[in-house]
């Protein structure tokens, strides 16, 4: 593994990797726990890579690893670290590595429910202000597949864009706009080419400095070649993808965050096929289904199940042909989807809490450890 070098401490790196006011207002309030232990210094995750995770610190980029301590407080109340987070490292001028004693409050986190039949929470990124919801205008694009988009961004505290990729491989990209704009009122949609320079200039306003920014989307929609452009280098490897379904293998890795020329930074995910939902409680499926939602209110039954019923407005907005049956449908599926994980999840921590209390109390203090 390579070896990162301490250099003298460059104030300014951190800027280049996100620090805005708002970040350095809660690390005033929240290092307060620290007292004033001298080698305590902010720091942001910039790519996890499992045992290690790789750092940007105000001397440069270090390895960074959890105490121990940290780790089993992390274990027993909540998940571990993730790219875009905020960190209180402990930087050690002898090796260019890092000990990392506590993560700064989030101001959102980006979350899934982890693969596999445990309920359980993946953080994907954290401290993100927008998500590029990235759909290629080929056999990618899929209206149902978006609202799970949809529902991820709204659930995780940022704001979602949709951007419509590969646009040059479009006859009328203007047709697909009008599409994605059907499912998510009041979200901006952009039509774009990264390999021909198509439609970039639209996102200038998401990448000023300090905003941090992360793609998302399946295998093969374009979000490195897109890096790459915005970047004005390559970061990312990238491969065709089949010409026969329009998918592609997962040429990113791992979460990684990229500083970009004007002052933004950028957060690259790996393709996701498939995007099991975590509910942040958030409202990300009224947000979504913002439309069923108003519809629904004005049913003549509170109870109203949108099927036989007498005054129904879903049900006349379908029949009118104002509402996709496909979409009610959708909405259906996915309620039903994040109740059941609620519940599941309400179950586990029932069974954590109990099992907390059996246990005798451990004091915990990062000031302690640290003395």
């Amino acid at each position: 593994m390579e070896e990162f070098k301490l250099n003298e401490q460059q104030p300014d790196l951190l800027e280049q990797y996100g620090l805005n006011l708002p970040v350095q207002q809660r690390w005033k309030e929240e290092s307060a726990a620290f007292g004033h232990h001298e080698h305590i210094s902010p720091a942001r995750i910039t790519a996890d890579l499992g045992q290690k995770y790789r750092l940007i610190t105000p001397y440069g980029e270090m390895w960074g690893e959890l105490t121990g301590k940290l780790r089993y407080t992390l274990s027993e109340g909540g998940g571990l670290p993730a790219v875009g987070d905020w960190i209180f490292a402990e930087c050690r001028h002898q090796d260019g590595a890092a000990s990392i004693h506590g993560v700064l409050s989030r101001h959102s986190q980006i979350s899934r429910q982890a693969a596999g039949s445990v309920i359980k929470e993946q953080i994907i990124a954290a401290n993100v202000d927008v998500l590029f919801l990235v759909t290629a205008l080929n056999h990618d694009f899929n209206l149902r597949r978006l609202e799970r988009y949809l529902i991820m961004a709204l659930s995780s505290g940022v704001t979602p864009v949709i951007l419509l990729s590969k646009a040059d491989l479009c006859e009328d990209p203007a047709r697909f706009i009008r599409q994605a704009e059907s499912i998510a009122p009041g979200v901006n949609v952009h039509a774009i080419s990264a390999l021909e320079d198509q439609g970039l200039e639209q996102l200038a306003p998401y990448l000023s400095a300090g905003t941090t920014c992360a793609l998302t989307g399946s295998s093969g929609c374009g979000k490195s070649t897109l890096l790459n452009r915005l970047a004005g280098q390559t970061l990312q490897l990238t491969q065709e993808i089949r010409e026969d379904d329009s998918r592609g293998r997962h040429t990113t890795t791992h979460r990684e965050l990229f500083p970009l020329p004007g002052g933004a930074v950028l957060i690259d995910t790996p393709g996701m096929r498939e995007l099991q939902l975590w509910d942040g409680g958030n409202d990300g499926l009224s947000g979504t289904f913002a439309d069923i939602e108003e519809l629904a209110a004005r049913c003549r039954f509170r109870d109203c199940r949108h099927e036989r019923e007498q005054g129904c407005a879903v049900r006349e907005a379908i029949e009118a042909g104002e509402l996709e049956p496909s979409r009610l449908e959708s909405f259906r599926k996915t309620a039903r989807e994040l109740e059941f994980q609620a519940a599941k999840e309400r179950q586990r921590e029932a069974i954590r809490a109990k099992g907390t209390q059996k246990k005798p109390a451990r004091r915990s203090s990062w000031k302690s450890e640290l003395d």
